[in-house]
C-alpha cells in the first residue's frame, strides 16, 4: 500500500472518497488503485467530540470530507462502527458510550446535504469490517483464507473472514460476528475491554486519572498496578475469543486501533488467553497498515460494484 498526501490522483482507474469515522476522531482520503494497489492520498484526521451534538458530529464528518477537496459525484465509503443500519445508513447508537445523539439519525441524508461536493453516492461498512477487508486485501492478512480482524479503540470492534467474504452469521462466529456482545465472568466483555474501563479500572486503583497511552508508558516503567491492569484486561479479551477462534480456525487473528500503539504489552496478555492449539501459535499479528486499512476496506464495496457493471 502506498500513501502520498499529493491530491494528485493516478488517472488509469476510478477515484473514490474513503472516511473512517473512529470514537474520537474522523480520517478522511482520496484512494484510486494504481495497478490494483490503492494508493492513498490526501489523508486527513479531524478531532470529534463522541458525546457533542448531532449537529456537532455531523457538521465534523462532513468537513472532514470537504477538506478532501473530491469532485461532486464522487462515490464514497464510509467506515462506521456499530450499533448501525448499514444498509439504510441510519445510526442506532444507544447507551454505548459515544455517538448517542445520532441515534436514528439518516446518516447518510444528513451528509449529503452538508457536503460541498454532492455525493454519488454514501455507502456505509461496518467499521472493524473495513478494517479487515484493507488487512486481507492489501496488508497483514494477505494471502489467508480464513481471517479474524479484531480493532481496539473506544471499545472491541471485530470482523470474521472467509475466502474473502464477511461471515456475520452462524455457528462458527458470535452474533452478528461482534466481539462487543460477548460476556466475561458474566459482564459484557466492554465492561472490562474498552478505553472507559481501563481507564475508570486504574482510576479505582491507583487513583489517578489517565489514559490507555498514560498507563501503558507505567507499565513498560515498571509500575505494577498499570502492568497488573493491562495484563488481566487483554487476557480477558483472549479468553473471550478463544472459543470463537477454536470454531471458526482462522490461520491469523490481525489486530488494529488505536491501542495498538501498546503492542509490546498486548500482543503476550492477549496470547495467555488463548487455549488448545492457539496457545502458542503466533496467530496473532499488528495491522501492517494500522491508520490506513479502514479507508481502503471501506471503499472495497465500491470497487466489487464497478467491476460487475
Amino acid at each position: 500500500m502506498t500513501s502520498d498526501k499529493s491530491p494528485h490522483l493516478p488517472t488509469d482507474g476510478a477515484t473514490y472518497g474513503a472516511l473512517d469515522v473512529g470514537g474520537t476522531h474522523v480520517t478522511g482520503a482520496l484512494i484510486a488503485f494504481d495497478q490494483r494497489q490503492p494508493v492513498v492520498r490526501s489523508v486527513t484526521r479531524v478531532s470529534l467530540q463522541p458525546n457533542g451534538s448531532a449537529e456537532h458530529l455531523l457538521s465534523t464528518i462532513a468537513t472532514c470530507a470537504d477538506s478532501l477537496a473530491g469532485p461532486a459525484g464522487m462515490d464514497w465509503g464510509v467506515a462506521v462502527p456499530g450499533p448501525f443500519d448499514h444498509e439504510r445508513g441510519v445510526a442506532q447508537y444507544r447507551s454505548v458510550g459515544k455517538f448517542d445523539a445520532l441515534y436514528g439519525v439518516d446518516l447518510g441524508g444528513e451528509l449529503s446535504a452538508r457536503m460541498q461536493a454532492r455525493p454519488g453516492s454514501l455507502t456505509f461498512v461496518n467499521d472493524a469490517e473495513a478494517f479487515l477487508l484493507g488487512e486481507w486485501s492489501h496488508g497483514a492478512a494477505t494471502g489467508h483464507e480464513r481471517v479474524v480482524g479484531i480493532t481496539l479503540g473506544t471499545g472491541v470492534g471485530s470482523a470474521f473472514l472467509a475466502e474473502g467474504t464477511i461471515v456475520a452469521d452462524g455457528p462458527l462466529v458470535p452474533p452478528e460476528g461482534r466481539a462487543d456482545l460477548l460476556h466475561h465472568d458474566g459482564r459484557p466483555l466492554e465492561d472490562t475491554v474498552s478505553r472507559r474501563a481501563i481507564i475508570r479500572r486504574y482510576r479505582e486503583r491507583a487513583g489517578q486519572t489517565l489514559d490507555v497511552h498514560d498507563i501503558a508508558a507505567r507499565a513498560r516503567g515498571g509500575e505494577a498496578a498499570a502492568r497488573t491492569l493491562l495484563d488481566e484486561t487483554f487476557r480477558a479479551l483472549g479468553q473471550a475469543l478463544d472459543p470463537w477462534l477454536l470454531r471458526f480456525a482462522p490461520t491469523l487473528v490481525v489486530v488494529g486501533g488505536s491501542m495498538t500503539g501498546s503492542w509490546d504489552l498486548l500482543e503476550p496478555a492477549i496470547s495467555s488467553g488463548f487455549t488448545g492449539r492457539y496457545a502458542a501459535s503466533g496467530v496473532l499479528a499488528r495491522a501492517a497498515h494500522p491508520d490506513t486499512a479502514a479507508l481502503v476496506g471501506a471503499v472495497h464495496p465500491l470497487r466489487r460494484t464497478e467491476r460487475l457493471e
